[in-house]
């Protein structure tokens, strides 16, 4: 079958997704009514709340990342980045990994940025330091945290420290590693198609605008199959028997990332949640859980899977997880 007409159906698939299950969303109600002869089980309802939530929490995120994308797509020329990137490999990935700092976007929403950047000549090593702490410890997010855990400093400053220096040895292992762009393809809205570098700013802007247009259609499929799966997870996969294996430093990180992985919570909130969890588990089973959420969740991973190649994914995969375990780790050990 011919590759468009595949993502025709798998665009139509995922719209038709998303329709009965915001439909049920809202009409719920009537749907369960007593008089009703057709009943909806509860765990489904429960899973279409979920679902939602997932979505309203990181469209807003998605779309500022597209409209960004659209910007550097339009704006921003390859010799420009070319210029702005240093040329010594650490230094372009410390330089990625401060400007994510500074940077307030989701999980997300930086996925179709760095597809952008990494298509206009950014170092992929590069794209993963703005990948890795774009979401994890940018000013809302520290905010976030701090407040989170009853304005006490220590937690978010362990986050910001922690995650810096976990997404600088990502970012520089894979410098080791893959030197290529690593995207499965340049989008076909990547190209100018023939526009003037002289044009006006009002068409500029309009391009723009097509771009993240044409960009939150092509991710936001991804996204509506990442939440959906997110959402089915955290439905039908018990929690509470997650949380049983969790005694020991070592099994309670494991099943503290794992919960970040399966809940896809948006960074901006998701310290609210770990919060939650200081009865239970020690500071650094926590402080993992707030790292590696933001880094690596289950609808970004589908996403990632969209843009790169899937080789690079699965590799990205192991060495976050194998570093920020380290690191907690580490901390638990001073």
């Amino acid at each position: 079958m011919d590759r468009g007409i595949r993502l025709f159906f798998l665009d139509l698939m995922l719209l038709m997704l998303g329709a009965v299950i915001i439909y049920f969303g809202f009409f719920s109600d009537g749907i369960t009514n007593q008089n009703s002869s057709f009943q909806m089980p509860s765990s489904f309802l429960q899973l279409n709340t979920i679902f939602l939530s997932i979505l309203i929490e990181a469209i807003p995120f998605v779309l500022l990342g597209v409209f960004i994308a659209g910007f550097i797509q339009i704006f921003i020329t390859e010799e420009q980045i070319q210029k702005w990137i240093p040329k010594n490999r650490f230094s372009a990935v410390l330089m990625s990994c401060v400007v994510g700092a500074c940077f307030p976007a989701c999980e997300c929403g930086i996925v179709p940025i760095v597809r952008r950047l990494v298509a206009k000549g950014v170092p992929i090593y590069a794209g993963v330091g703005f990948l890795l702490t774009g979401p994890l410890i940018n000013p809302i997010v520290i905010l976030s945290t701090y407040m989170a855990f009853g304005n006490d400093l220590k937690m978010a400053s362990l986050r910001m420290g922690v995650g810096f220096a976990a997404a600088l040895i990502i970012a520089l292992v894979t410098s080791l590693v893959f030197r290529k762009n690593q995207l499965k393809r340049v989008p076909e809205n990547t190209i100018e198609h023939g526009l003037n570098p002289k044009a006006s700013f009002v068409k500029k802007f309009w391009h723009m605008l097509k771009h993240a247009i044409d960009e939150f259609f092509d991710m936001g499929k991804y996204l509506i199959l990442g939440a959906f799966f997110a959402a089915f997870i955290q439905t039908y996969v018990s929690a509470q028997s997650l949380l049983q294996i969790g005694e020991g430093w070592v099994s309670s990180t494991l099943v503290m990332m794992g919960l970040a992985y399966l809940l896809s919570l948006c960074s901006e909130a998701d310290a609210f949640i770990g919060a939650s969890f200081r009865n239970l588990f020690p500071t650094s089973s926590i402080l993992a859980f707030l790292i590696y959420g933001p880094m690596l969740d289950l609808k970004n991973t589908i996403m990632l899977f969209s843009v790169f190649k899937v080789k690079f994914v699965l590799y990205l995969m192991v060495i976050i997880t194998a570093t920020v375990f380290m690191c907690v780790s580490f901390l638990s050990g001073l």
